[in-house]
């Protein structure tokens, strides 16, 4: 039963990969700078409830190095290191099979490729915890379960910061062509639910105030 399971999710996960790569690339540029100009607005949006209630703590935003099918977020990202209204952090595999550390990411970091050709920064900066995750997304329900890649990692680190009771927003950032909707999906017992999932097509679900 568990062997079916699984053949059942990486065929599904095959799918889902061919799908991405069939995108039409100006559809994919597009897409990409939707998804941008949404999160902006809705972070500005929650800065400014902030101050206005007086919360003028500075945040911590957990963000990826997008690879070349994910949506790109590389311009929002260096955006936000320059605005130095919040900062920006970048997931890093530390040991396999544990949780990530996110550590200080600025456009003057220098980088390195990762584990699974992913790059991170190339430092030994004190890792910190994030008040909102940006989390890549293969396949997502519209409850905000997330389908990723097969390794596990979002799924003990999302887990990891609920036990130590960490409060954090997590967003799902994913192509529409990921919506598992029509598909047989069942999310796993380990699975963590995201608190938001945004694709190129707008919130599948929507973000919650900060």
């Amino acid at each position: 039963m568990k062997q079916c399971l699984a053949d059942h999710r990486a065929q599904l996960r095959n799918t889902l990969l061919q799908r991405r790569q069939a995108q039409d690339p100006q559809t994919t540029s597009r897409g990409a700078l939707r998804i941008r100009a949404r999160l902006y607005t809705w972070f500005a949006t929650q800065q400014v409830k902030m101050q206005e209630q007086k919360r003028l703590e500075n945040l911590n935003i957990a963000a990826f190095w997008s690879l070349p099918n994910e949506p790109e977020l590389q311009p929002l990202l260096v955006k936000w290191a320059m605005e130095n209204k919040q900062k920006v952090l970048l997931p890093c595999v530390v040991k396999k099979d544990q949780p990530l550390v996110f550590r200080p990411w600025t456009p003057d970091t220098p980088m390195k490729t990762g584990p699974f050709k992913i790059a991170e920064p190339d430092t030994q900066d004190p890792a910190q915890k994030p008040d909102i995750i940006l989390v890549p997304t293969l396949g997502f329900t519209r409850e905000g379960h997330r389908m990723g890649y097969g390794k596990g990692y979002y799924d003990r680190t999302l887990a990891a910061l609920k036990q130590q009771y960490h409060p954090f927003v997590s967003i799902g950032v994913a192509w529409a062509c990921g919506d598992l909707s029509n598909e047989n999906y069942q999310p796993q017992a380990h699975d963590v639910p995201l608190d938001a999932i945004l694709t190129d097509k707008g919130w599948a679900k929507p973000a919650p105030q900060l």
